[in-house]
């Protein structure tokens, strides 16, 4: 935390100024997109921080940072998402859920909490496919797919039970399951009704999940440190 905290705090002032400006969506513009992505941004610089050698060197955060970057431009698609440009957002945080499930990475497997993640996603679906009509029918189900899976790598990192898990791994679970809150809000606003406080939830739950997610980037560095001193 002393060392990472500091590295954090233009993530924290960008997140007060997204939510002290709170710009209106019915006016979407480029500087309500430069608003709302700049939180996005900070983290960017946040791993970059860390030294391009650690990002070229060490693909799991090297990946991370290509998730934030395809989210940030996910972001700027959602500012206009009624314009038309939905279905772009939903494609760029499509390959952010592939770059963060490939971060996380397939060892330990873990097919219990895989199971798990599968009947949580499937449940999901399951209420949201009487709302759903058209190409959301398809796109939604490979949405939920993807971000379950994400999940499921998430919390297959923990293993709690084994005394194998670090700050780092539980970061990234938590940022997963608040990711999934976040994006499950969407959907229930989005298709089936309208969601008391659901922009405040949504936004809260997104950039609290892609901080944890960042977090989870420097993992393989404490691993090193930890080779180091022993």
């Amino acid at each position: 935390v002393k060392s990472e905290g500091p590295k954090l705090v233009p993530f924290f002032k960008a997140t007060c100024v997204y939510f002290v400006l709170w710009l209106p969506t019915s006016s979407p513009s480029w500087f309500s997109a430069l608003i709302k992505c700049l939180p996005i941004f900070c983290l960017w610089v946040f791993l970059l921080a860390h030294g391009i050698n650690f990002l070229v060197s060490h693909r799991s955060a090297s990946r991370i940072l290509a998730g934030l970057i395809f989210s940030a431009v996910g972001d700027a698609f959602l500012i206009w998402q009624e314009q038309g440009y939905f279905i772009h957002g939903l494609l760029m945080f499509a390959i952010t859920h592939i770059l963060y499930s490939s971060a996380f990475g397939m060892k330990p497997l873990d097919l219990k909490a895989g199971l798990l993640m599968g009947v949580v996603s499937s449940s999901c679906y399951a209420f949201l496919y009487s709302y759903l009509s058209g190409p959301f029918t398809y796109l939604v189900a490979v949405y939920i797919a993807l971000i379950g899976f994400m999940g499921w790598r998430a919390v297959a990192g923990v293993q709690l039970c084994n005394d194998l898990w670090t700050w780092t791994k539980l970061s990234a679970c938590i940022g997963a399951m608040l990711f999934m809150v976040s994006d499950l809000t969407i959907a229930l606003n989005e298709f089936c009704f309208p969601v008391p406080y659901s922009r405040f939830i949504i936004m809260a739950t997104y950039y609290a999940a892609q901080m944890l997610i960042a977090l989870s980037a420097v993992e393989t560095r404490d691993e090193e440190d930890f080779r180091k001193r022993s």
